[in-house]
C-alpha cells in the first residue's frame, strides 16, 4: 500500500469509528428522526453540487426505482434505528454489535448463489462471530433491551441490503450520485418528521456532532472512500470494516465513560476473527468489497 493509501486508510477508519460517539452525543437532545434530516441534509448540501457539477444526477433518472431502494435500506432506515438504539446503548456496544455486518453479508451471499456458497472455514468463521455477538449481548455486560438489539439487528440488514441493492442495479452509474441523490431524499422524506420535532434547546456540543456526523462522518467519508478505493482497490479498502468499530469502543470508552466489560473484549475478538474466517471463502471478495461500502452509514 502506497503512503496515500495508507493516509486515506488510516483517515476513514478514524473517521468511521467517530459516529456512533456523536450519535450517542446527539440523541441526548434531538430526536432520531431529527437527527438524521439534519445530517442527511447537511451532507446533501456538500455533495449534491458536486455531483451535479459532474453531471452524476441525470444519469440516474432511468433507474429511480433501485436509488429510492437503495436510500431506505442503507440510510434512511438503519440511520433512523441506529440513532434509537443509542439512546439505550452505549456508543461502544452499539459500534461492536454493528461489526457484525461482514458475517450477514457472507450469509447473504452465501444464499444469493452457488458462486458465493460457503466452505467449512467460512462456516467455523460464522459460527465463532455469532459466539462474539452472543458475548457482546450477554456475558459480564448485564441486561440489554431487547428493543434495541432488535433495531440494530434491522441495522445490520440493511447495511448488507444496501450493496446488494448497489450490485444488482447501480453498479454502473457513479457513486458519488448515487449517494448524493440518497442523502438528498433521506432529507426531504424526513423533514415533515423533523419539522414536528424540533428541539426546545440546543447545545454547542450537540451543534458539533451533527456537524461532525454530516460533514466529516458522511461527506467527507464518501470522498474519502472513493479515493481510497481508487488507490487500493474495493477488497483492500473495505478492511476499515474490521477496524472502525474497535475505534468506536476506544472513543466510548475514554470520552463517554462507557464500561469496557469482559464481555465486550471477548465478544469484539471473537466476531474479528469470525468475519475474517468468513469473508476468505471462495467467491466473497466482491461481497466483502460490498460489505465495506456499508460501512459507510454508521461511520
Amino acid at each position: 500500500m502506497s503512503h496515500r493509501g495508507a493516509a486515506l486508510f488510516a483517515a476513514l477508519c478514524v473517521i468511521w469509528g467517530i459516529p456512533y460517539l456523536l450519535i450517542r452525543v446527539a440523541v441526548g437532545e434531538l430526536s432520531p428522526a431529527f437527527l438524521v434530516f439534519a445530517r442527511t441534509g447537511v451532507a446533501a448540501l456538500l455533495l449534491l453540487p458536486l455531483a451535479a457539477r459532474r453531471g452524476e444526477l441525470r444519469v440516474l433518472l432511468p433507474r429511480w426505482r433501485p436509488v429510492l431502494l437503495f436510500t431506505v435500506v442503507e440510510i434512511g432506515v438503519p440511520w433512523l434505528l441506529l440513532s434509537r438504539a443509542e439512546e439505550h446503548l452505549a456508543s461502544s456496544l452499539t459500534g461492536l454489535l454493528v461489526a457484525a455486518v461482514p458475517l450477514v453479508a457472507a450469509v447473504a451471499g452465501a444464499l444469493r448463489g452457488s458462486a458465493h456458497r460457503l466452505e467449512r472455514r467460512a462456516w467455523v468463521g460464522l459460527l465463532v462471530g455469532v459466539s462474539g455477538v452472543a458475548a457482546l449481548v450477554g456475558l459480564d455486560f448485564g441486561r440489554v433491551g431487547t428493543g434495541p438489539l432488535l433495531e440494530l439487528l434491522v441495522v445490520v440488514v440493511g447495511y448488507v441490503s444496501g450493496p446488494i441493492v448497489l450490485a444488482r442495479w447501480l453498479s454502473d452509474l457513479p457513486p458519488l450520485g448515487v449517494i448524493a441523490a440518497s442523502l438528498t431524499l433521506a432529507s426531504l422524506a424526513y423533514a415533515p418528521v423533523a419539522a414536528t420535532e424540533p428541539p426546545a434547546h440546543v447545545r454547542w456540543v450537540v451543534v458539533g456532532s451533527v456537524l461532525g456526523l454530516a460533514v466529516v462522518c458522511t461527506a467527507l467519508a464518501f470522498l474519502i472512500f472513493f479515493a481510497l478505493i481508487a488507490e487500493v482497490g474495493p477488497v483492500r479498502a473495505t478492511v476499515v470494516t474490521y477496524v472502525n468499530p474497535a475505534i468506536a469502543a476506544v472513543l466510548g470508552v475514554t470520552l463517554l465513560g462507557d464500561r469496557f466489560s469482559f464481555g465486550m473484549g471477548v465478544g469484539f475478538l471473537l466476531v474479528l476473527a469470525g468475519s475474517a474466517l468468513a469473508t476468505r471463502s471462495r467467491g466473497t471478495p466482491a461481497a466483502v468489497a460490498r460489505a465495506g461500502a456499508v460501512e459507510t452509514a454508521p461511520g
